[in-house]
């Protein structure tokens, strides 16, 4: 067999052109201009609302406020990034001409083009939002929209390098972290009566060129370095792009949760052990759980003083993050709950039906939930943004609703397309994966005595908490009996 090198460019000449003989006539503009026509009818539906998120009428973000937020939206890009690759290709080229005697090179560079292209574009927009927040709509800001583009272009490069040389990736992913939780906790602080100290001017535009000449060597070096990627990394990300974008065309989020968990998983060195004998066996493996996601309990810990952002808000919208915020630190646990849904194989060699096996799975969530809720209502009290009132007991007292939102959320299933779609104005609207995103925040309904309490901005009386742990208790023990049963095994979807 030979060892040359085939050209590149005639290959997906012919593979386009075999596309294209199976696509009818004009299928690619059609879509191209039902894209367009999309996001220009979506900007004029919600111009009020992008006013408001980047350039609002009263801008109250302070100097070091407008750091913080910067510092986030590098390291929610850079996670990002590092997520999806940032060099990936579509999977059936991954599947064809990664192994192909073909340019590695050139292979890749497309998708280099256009993930550089797109954080420079999410950088901007950053920048963008951030000045208009802070007030800043002088001479300046063009220069700042810059920083911002060519910051994208930089965390673009740092993604990359850590994809073609894994060395270290590890602990960048950690700074991202860390930079994310510090850059929260400015924000968190600046929200409970901290003063932040005034910060000088931007720097000039001459201070730019050498940040835009690091690029330009940075992005040299990477194009010469991506022929020595490691296919499993460029698998990965192949894997990861088209699982969002089936996601994205089938409607079915369930399949994003199911990666991340896997990857997750996959990753971790586990041993044996075992379970605590002093608690049923289902949530002895549930403990088990939480312990070894001890990072998502630190998050969870640290995401308590969260709320505390949207002391400005209206005190509904406050309530319900709060309230969608508790059921999701009571989905810690939930992915035993999915896994029973879909195959009960330990509820069968354990020997239990439906009912018990539920019972058991609920306990776990409903520990976190009632101390995440807990300690975020007792942080909202003592900065000052809750009236007098045993505040804290709402978090015992609404914690079983939200672990049975939680199970609800996890035994769904897939979306159900064959329902009937909804006439509208403003088209066709599919009912799927609408049933789908309420399924779980539906129960929450169980916790409208709360919900009303916080919108009120009243004092707490102990009828509201009694009132709401009895609702709480008895409406989950009701969605649990009515949709298990003593006599079968399988905990179907509901």
């Amino acid at each position: 067999m030979s060892d040359a090198t085939v050209p590149l460019r005639p290959v997906r000449r012919w593979i386009h052109a075999t596309q294209s003989s199976h696509r009818e006539r004009g299928a690619t503009l059609s879509n191209v201009y039902v894209g367009v026509l999309f996001v220009a009818i979506a900007s004029a539906v919600f111009e009020r609302q992008l006013t408001a998120v980047f350039w609002p009428a009263d801008p109250a973000l302070s100097g070091l406020a407008g750091v913080a937020v910067a510092v986030i939206c590098g390291a929610l890009l850079l996670l990002a990034l590092r997520q999806i690759g940032p060099i990936t290709m579509s999977r059936p080229a991954s599947y064809f001409l990664l192994t192909a005697p073909v340019s590695r090179r050139r292979l890749l560079l497309p998708s280099v083009r256009l993930a550089a292209a797109g954080a420079a574009l999410a950088g901007a927009a950053a920048a963008f939002a951030i000045l208009g927040h802070a007030g800043r709509r002088d001479q300046l800001s063009d220069v700042l929209i810059l920083a911002g583009a060519l910051t994208g272009l930089l965390i673009f490069l740092v993604a990359a390098f850590a994809q073609v040389m894994p060395r270290g990736s590890v602990v960048l992913d950690r700074l991202a972290s860390l930079a994310l939780a510090v850059g929260l906790g400015e924000l968190v602080a600046e929200s409970a009566g901290w003063t932040p100290p005034a910060l000088a001017g931007p720097p000039p535009a001459i201070s730019l060129l050498p940040l835009a000449l690091v690029i330009v060597a940075g992005f040299a070096f990477l194009v010469r370095a991506t022929a020595r990627t490691r296919n499993d990394r460029i698998l990965e990300s192949a894997k990861t792009t088209g699982t969002l974008f089936d996601a994205a065309f089938g409607m079915e989020p369930s399949w994003v949760a199911d990666m991340v968990e896997r990857r997750y998983w996959a990753k971790r060195r586990l041993r044996s052990t075992r379970l605590p004998a002093r608690f049923p066996i289902l949530t002895g493996q549930d403990l088990l759980l939480a312990g070894r996601r001890f990072p998502r309990l630190i998050w969870l810990l640290g995401a308590t003083a969260l709320p505390l952002l949207l002391t400005s808000a209206p005190s509904w919208l406050l309530a319900i993050v709060l309230l969608l915020a508790t059921m999701i630190a009571a989905r810690t646990t939930a992915a035993t709950i999915k896994t029973d849904a879909g195959n009960p194989v330990m509820s069968r060699l354990l020997g239990l039906n439906s009912r018990e096996a539920l019972y058991q799975r609920l306990w776990v969530p409903t520990v976190l939930a009632a101390i995440w809720a807990t300690l975020a209502l007792t942080l909202l009290q003592l900065t000052g943004n809750l009236p007098a009132g045993p505040w804290w007991a709402l978090g015992p007292a609404i914690a079983p609703a939200a672990a049975a939102a939680a199970a609800r959320h996890a035994r769904v299933g897939f979306v159900r397309n064959d329902l009937l779609p909804l006439d509208t104005p403003m088209g066709t609207v599919s009912t799927g994966p609408l049933v789908n995103s309420l399924a779980g925040p539906d129960i929450l309904l169980l916790a409208l005595p709360t919900l009303i309490a916080l919108a009120q901005d009243d004092p707490l009386p102990w009828t509201t908490v009694l009132l709401q742990a009895a609702l709480a208790v008895f409406g989950a023990r009701a969605y649990v009996n009515a949709t298990t049963s003593d006599t079968r095994t399988e905990l179907t979807p509901r």
